[in-house]
């Protein structure tokens, strides 16, 4: 129990690291949370600081959730169950930075590390869904709770009777929704913002 709490405790800890802030008051000496949308995560640092650190902080955030899974999976466990713990323990981490007041981002590049560290093939399923709805509906937050759906669809079509497993999936497709409820809103009133933008 010691060892599952501080494994518990690291992946939090790994997804705490606010990415966007810092690359923000690093390389431009603004906290990108006060920009754009207000969110600390990869799209909205690409809208307000650019490619090079949209790019920067999708790949670490996406490292948070493939760290926060493999770690323990190498020193701990390989119980699918209890890997996917630590995953959605490192995505209230990035929802909830200890290093950042409790504001960080939505959590859809820390999920996709979490579903590429746990079923490779899926993160590949899910990344077509998501690539096709961009670039069909130029909505990045459609995409990404498109995305998050295929994942779940996924969990049920091709790893039937694990009941625990596809109840965290579940928890973390509605926690993506609940983070992405404003986006909703405007996607249902057509004032979402599009990518690229026109």
């Amino acid at each position: 129990m010691l060892q599952f709490s501080l494994y518990l405790i690291l992946a939090y800890l790994l997804g705490s690291i606010p990415s966007a802030v810092l690359y923000g008051r690093i390389f431009h000496g603004v906290d990108v949370r006060e920009h754009g949308s207000g969110n600390a995560g990869a799209t909205n640092s690409l809208r307000v600081l650019g490619k090079r650190a949209g790019l920067a902080v999708l790949i670490i955030d996406v490292l948070k959730g493939v760290l926060a899974v493999q770690i323990p999976h190498f020193f701990f466990t390989n119980e699918a169950d209890t890997l996917i713990i630590f995953g959605f323990a490192a995505v209230i981490g990035h929802l909830l930075p200890v290093f950042a007041n409790f504001r960080g981002g939505k959590g859809v590049a820390t999920s996709f590390g979490i579903i590429l560290a746990l079923q490779p093939l899926a993160a590949v399923f899910v990344l077509v869904v998501f690539l096709a709805v961009v670039y069909t509906s130029k909505y990045v937050s459609l995409a990404s709770l498109s995305a998050s759906f295929s994942f779940l669809v996924y969990c049920f079509w091709q790893m039937p009777g694990q009941r625990f497993y596809h109840l965290m999936c579940l928890v973390l497709f509605l926690l993506l929704v609940f983070t992405h409820r404003q986006n909703i809103k405007r996607l249902v009133r057509g004032e979402e913002n599009k990518y690229p933008p026109k």
